[in-house]
This record gives C-alpha cells, sequence and structure tokens, in this order.
C-alpha cells in the first residue's frame, strides 16, 4: 500500500476505533473518555505501524518522550507524526464533531521545505478523511467579501481579534487543528492563523493535506514549516489560499507577538 493510502487507511482505523470508544465509555466522566481515546488511538497507531512500516520511526504525541530532544527519530530516513486524538477536549463533549486523528510521513529526502510525503486527516464523527493519495480539490473563492479566519474555541492567540479587525474578518471557533486547516480546505473559511503552542503533530497531517491541495502553508513570518526537528514544537502556522497568502503575511507582520 503506498504511503498515502496507508496514512488514510491508519487515520480512518483510528477513527473508527475512537467513535466505538465514545459510544461505549460515554461521556459522564470526561477525563476518563479522553485518556481512553488517547491510549487505545495510540496502541492502535503504534500497533500497526510496528506492522507495515517497521523500519520507520515514530513521533506521537503520547509517547512518554515525545517532547524530548534526542531521540533515534532524528537519524530516521522517515518518521511517522502522529496525533491520535487532536482535540481531546470536543472529543470528551456529547455531540461534537470538532475532534480528528492526524497521521503524516516525514522523509529526510523530501523535495518540499516541509518534506512532508504524504498524510492524513480524519475527521470520524463527520464521517469523512482528507488524504493526500487523493487530495481535496482547490477551494474555489467564495462569494461573500468578508473573510472568515478559523479560531481556537478555547485558547484563541491574544493578537488575533486585532489581526481580524484589520483585515475586517470574521473569527470563526472550533475545536480540533486538523479541523481547523480542513475548513480551510474545504473553503468554509479563508484561513486559520495560530500562534502560542502547537508541536509537529497538531500540524504535520493537515499541512501534508493542505499543501497536496495547492493551498499555502508557512510559519507567521512567512518561513517554511518544519518537521521532525530536535525539538518538536512548532508554535504557530497559517495556512490559506496562495492569493490570501501575501495579504494575510503583510498584516500579520503588524501583529507578531514581541
Amino acid at each position: 500500500m503506498i504511503d498515502g493510502a496507508f496514512a488514510r487507511w491508519l487515520a480512518g482505523r483510528a477513527g473508527e476505533l475512537l467513535l466505538r470508544t465514545r459510544a461505549e465509555v460515554g461521556f459522564a466522566d470526561p477525563h476518563a473518555l479522553k485518556a481512553a481515546g488517547d491510549k487505545l488511538s495510540h496502541e492502535l497507531m503504534r500497533t500497526e505501524l510496528a506492522r507495515w512500516r517497521p523500519a520507520d520511526a515514530v513521533l506521537s504525541e503520547e509517547d512518554k518522550d515525545a517532547k524530548a530532544a534526542g531521540t533515534d527519530r532524528l537519524t530516521a530516513d522517515r518518521v511517522w507524526i502522529v496525533d491520535p486524538l487532536d482535540g481531546t477536549r470536543e472529543f470528551s463533549e456529547e455531540g461534537r464533531d470538532d475532534w480528528a486523528v492526524h497521521v503524516a510521513l516525514w522523509g529526510r529526502h523530501g523535495t518540499s521545505p516541509h518534506k512532508l510525503l504524504a498524510g492524513a486527516v480524519a475527521i470520524p464523527a463527520q464521517h469523512r478523511t482528507m488524504a493526500t493519495d487523493f487530495p481535496p480539490a482547490y477551494p474555489p473563492m467564495r462569494s461573500v467579501s468578508r473573510l472568515r479566519l478559523a479560531a481556537s474555541r478555547s485558547r484563541p492567540p491574544a493578537f488575533l481579534a486585532d489581526l481580524a479587525a484589520d483585515l475586517d474578518a470574521e473569527l470563526v471557533p472550533m475545536g480540533s487543528a486538523g479541523v481547523k486547516i480542513a475548513a480551510v480546505v474545504g473553503g468554509d473559511v479563508d484561513a486559520y492563523v495560530h500562534a502560542g503552542g502547537q508541536y509537529e503533530w497538531d500540524s504535520a497531517a493537515p499541512v501534508a493535506v493542505a499543501t497536496a491541495t495547492g493551498l499555502h502553508a508557512s510559519r507567521i513570518d512567512g518561513s517554511a514549516l518544519k518537521y521532525n526537528e530536535t525539538d518538536p514544537r512548532l508554535p504557530d502556522l497559517v495556512v490559506c489560499r496562495k492569493d490570501l497568502a501575501p495579504r494575510l503575511l503583510a498584516a500579520l507582520r503588524a501583529h507578531i507577538p514581541g
């Protein structure tokens, strides 16, 4: 199975497991549901990656040393960067569908700046998966002139309200980073801007899909996103249509923290 199709399959398998976990554990104890979802999805991914891609390294949010430097992934030629459950808060809330599963493959010899070779984002409660084996179509221009920016529903960057005011943009709150970037890919919003704390697993898979679609993805200062770095923190990014990128990056220069 080619890597893009494998990423789609693995994200879908994890998503099905998470839906069953939600149904079996229930919502009475959100902490228990979050813990069960994280653990079971992580274990499934680790098992299937060991079975089908045994020579590859793995960086998972749920690994005990995920945030530590100097792990064996740094010398590997291929590294799967996965988030078994992106949006645990939303996953634990009954009726919410804005949580996701991320599966991405980084390759040392990749030709793009981010070196992401494949990726998939499953949004299980919406019964859809986007992946690089069959990338979504480039989003059309929306007929409404006012920009729509995807924003965190719980911890939006402090500068985002000022940025939205400068651009006369509407902020659209939603959960998972993967869901936000999927909303850009689908044309439901025009851009996703984040600063203030994320890790590689938060964005690798959705960025792989977004760039395969033809969208712009970068740091908020316009520099390239880089993955499988010694420090997996990747605190900021912007994803948008390519025609919007110059305007958005210019506006961001006045609002970048520090």
